[in-house]
């Protein structure tokens, strides 16, 4: 049933997101598990991706962040793509566009503000601008900015692909530090990246204790075994397989 929106409180959306802050979305606090400090230092960067920067890499970089971890989010879409009046009508933006302009373009009806409130993708756009000012393009992104991460989390096999197949192709930096891609496969849907929020943060929290305890030079070695107990004890809800790929830049 949609619900129907009059005039008045279309501007009232419109005014309320207008304001300058919008609040930052709360989410379960994400602490680290008991046996470790209260409030450790976020010692790795994590970036986290999927197609278009709104929905499950939005999601782990609210949960990431808001637990006190680095966190930078991503899309490898050639567009940001939204889900529209019907699937044959998606609404596409350019990457960088903001999050507040997108919003804007899909409440300028009453119909509009209906339809996008009931399927949910306005809420998408104010969380978005709650965090940052627009979807960045992860091929875009700088090498100089892409080297920070020590972990890169993907949400789907072709968007891990795509990924590995960009680090592979930029030119060496004269550091050449490990980066460790890691794919875990997730519906397009709001639920889907919810559940898939939380458990990158667990995975997150038990790689942020494995460099706390044997330190970056070992940190490298140790990972696929991490991430195969993670598999046998973590994704017994899925049959898909938790990918790993090192690479360096």
């Amino acid at each position: 049933h949609h619900q129907i929106f009059h005039k008045s409180q279309v501007v009232n959306i419109k005014m309320k997101f207008q304001k300058s802050t919008i609040p930052r979305p709360a989410t379960p606090p994400g602490l680290p598990p008991h046996n470790s400090r209260p409030q450790p230092r976020s010692n790795l960067s994590f970036g986290v991706v999927c197609s278009s920067n709104i929905n499950r890499s939005m999601e782990a970089h609210v949960v990431l962040g808001n637990a006190g971890l680095t966190v930078e989010s991503y899309g490898t879409g050639t567009k940001v793509r939204l889900p529209g009046r019907s699937a044959y009508e998606p609404r596409v933006f350019n990457f960088g566009t903001r999050y507040e302009e997108m919003y804007s373009s899909m409440a300028a009806t009453e119909g509009d503000v209906a339809f996008f409130t009931h399927n949910g993708v306005l809420q998408l756009c104010r969380r978005g601008a709650a965090v940052k000012a627009a979807p960045q393009r992860w091929q875009d992104t700088p090498s100089s900015a892409i080297t920070k991460h020590d972990v890169v989390i993907a949400f789907e096999e072709r968007i891990f692909d795509a990924v590995v197949e960009d680090l592979q192709m930029r030119e060496p930096t004269e550091d050449f530090e490990p980066i460790h891609v890691i794919c875990l496969d997730t519906k397009d849907n709001p639920h889907e990246a919810k559940i898939q929020g939380r458990i990158a943060l667990e995975l997150c929290w038990l790689l942020e204790k494995t460099v706390q305890r044997c330190g970056r030079e070992m940190f490298v070695g140790e990972i696929p075994e991490i991430l195969d107990s993670f598999q046998r004890e973590r994704m017994k809800h899925t049959p898909i397989k938790v990918l790993h790929q090192l690479c360096y830049l």
